[in-house]
């Protein structure tokens, strides 16, 4: 599996403003970092943004229309505070909706936690990058990844025009 998701750029962005301001140490970002680069993935930047619509809405836009990585992984801003709105920010960044990744997650965590049901994180496309919203918790991190990752890749070879479409021979 390693060398065949080598190919995906990943970027990194927690959404924190304790912890952009350094007042909180980010435990998800370098958690995402591992688990990716474990199953093969080449992690390209990692940054701290401070919670809001307009810092993460302009990275997600730069990073996608410069097509610096294949999947940008959000983490943090999820939920139901109001200054959780990365929700928000990467739907203004979006030009399409992946919305069954956001599905598969929360029907995944529903299995764990009841809580489950109050993130509100989305999964876009916007140019040929894929961007996913996880949440805050290193716990739900970890369990969000494991179950996204073993089709993720297939997903992203079509975007990336890597690989044929579902159901249909290769080329």
């Amino acid at each position: 599996m390693r060398r065949r998701n080598m190919a995906y750029r990943i970027a990194v962005i927690t959404l924190s403003d304790k912890g952009a301001a350094g007042e909180r140490r980010d435990e998800s970002g370098p958690l995402i970092r591992r688990i990716t680069e474990e199953q093969g993935y080449e992690v390209v930047s990692a940054e701290i943004l401070p919670d809001g619509i307009e810092p993460l809405k302009g990275r997600l836009i730069e990073i996608c229309d410069q097509y610096t990585a294949d999947l940008i992984l959000t983490t943090g801003g999820t939920g139901f505070s109001e200054r959780d709105l990365t929700p928000e920010a990467t739907l203004e960044a979006a030009e399409r909706l992946a919305p069954g990744i956001s599905e598969a997650m929360r029907l995944e965590s529903l299995k764990i936690t009841k809580r489950a049901m109050l993130s509100r994180g989305v999964s876009v496309i916007r140019k040929r990058t894929l961007i996913v919203n996880l949440p805050g918790s290193p716990k739900a991190v970890k369990e969000n990844l494991e179950c996204i990752l073993p089709t993720l890749s297939h997903g992203l070879g079509i975007l990336c025009g890597k690989e044929s479409e579902c159901g249909h021979p290769g080329k």
